[in-house]
């Protein structure tokens, strides 16, 4: 049995141990975790992709659209 398995069983078993209105405020909170997650990756990825050049701001990005 690999090393996940036996976490998502552990996670099981702790998961029916624990009362109804915990399970509550336990899922707000994974669940915020897991989204922050999901965005600090998402930043992580376009701090990797993206350079100085590719962003302008909001005037830089009128005038190029002017000459366009």
């Amino acid at each position: 049995m690999n090393f996940m398995n036996l976490l998502r069983i552990r996670m099981h078993h702790l998961v029916e141990q624990v009362t109804d209105e915990d399970l509550y405020i336990v899922w707000d909170l994974v669940q915020s975790l897991h989204f922050d997650r999901y965005m600090l990756k998402s930043m992580e990825q376009v701090k990797r992709s993206q350079h100085p050049w590719d962003i302008l701001t909001h005037e830089e990005a009128l005038r190029l659209l002017m000459f366009l």
